[in-house]
């Protein structure tokens, strides 16, 4: 994704679409992103009541904040309905989840293609499986071509600790590796990615902590089970001022007279290229929009 296309995923709430009283609140809220949830968090007896909420969810939303749908797999009894019904309100993305190869992608691609689905409509894609993590690397690769519309990954990690049996501890070191094999994949398809749920949405100093190393290892944003969360993760997937000075003062040598035109310059006693200044002024574009 460009800077000029960028859309700031620094939080991503779940609402439950049986929740009217979470939904309801949508528009006072300060996440970037908002995820209503027809899949796990609906039980089987509402789920068609829930989607039938969509349309009217988003035919009244305001622009604040980015809007996307969970629908239930495409594989279930209800996963085409959802995808069908959602699209028809045409929400900013809608998130698949049990995604294990390319095809499930590209099946969901064609049915709103099929129906007519503005290109606007975007697909997100649950990372959560041993399957996906498998072939990310040829799911991800989708993310090159506009006409999959595949534009974000999800991770989810309650899932795969569920699916492989690893242990979950709070420095998620057994996840780890497959976080990083997730973000490398993403980067490589040009998609966005965001991180896992913190479970404790009490304890705000152990979700810091595992947003700071989020973002450390790459990814745009978090995801969220409480509008608690949602000032920590924004905080913590915004560019800190250090990081935005040094930004700021590689930009300004490089417009200096005496190096225009040279690759490499000499800053503080380092070496700075022009790959430099190309993440410098990308940063600094992205603190733009969101104010930072």
């Amino acid at each position: 994704m460009t800077v000029d296309t960028y859309r700031p995923r620094r939080s991503v709430l779940y609402i439950p679409a049986s929740n009217d009283k979470a939904l309801a609140k949508i528009g006072t809220l300060a996440c970037d992103a908002v995820i209503i949830d027809l899949e796990d968090a609906v039980l089987a007896a509402d789920k068609k009541a829930a989607r039938d909420k969509i349309a009217g969810l988003l035919a009244g939303r305001e622009k604040r904040c980015e809007m996307v749908v969970r629908i239930n797999a495409l594989a279930s009894e209800w996963g085409a309905d959802d995808l069908l019904a959602v699209a028809k309100a045409e929400p900013d993305g809608i998130l698949l989840p049990k995604v294990g190869t390319p095809r499930d992608i590209l099946e969901a691609g064609d049915l709103l293609d099929d129906n007519s689905v503005p290109d606007g409509v975007k697909l997100w894609a649950m990372v959560e499986t041993p399957k996906a993590l498998l072939n990310i690397g040829a799911i991800a690769e989708l993310g090159r071509d506009p006409a999959s519309r595949l534009n974000c990954f999800v991770a989810g990690t309650n899932d795969l600790v569920k699916a492989t049996g690893i242990l979950a501890t709070p420095d998620r070191c057994y996840l780890t590796p497959w976080l990083m094999q997730l973000v490398l994949a993403a980067r490589a398809g040009g998609l966005d990615v965001i991180d896992g749920v913190a479970n404790d949405f009490r304890d705000l100093d152990a979700f810091a902590r595992e947003c700071a190393e989020g973002a450390a290892m790459g990814f745009d944003g978090k995801s969220l089970i409480h509008p608690a969360q949602i000032e920590p993760a924004n905080r913590a997937f915004s560019p800190p001022a250090e990081a935005l000075a040094k930004a700021r003062a590689i930009r300004d040598a490089f417009a200096r007279p005496e190096n225009a035109g040279k690759g490499v310059i000499a800053l503080d006693g380092r070496m700075v290229e022009r790959l430099h200044l190309a993440q410098a002024e990308k940063l600094l574009a992205k603190a733009a929009v969101i104010g930072a």
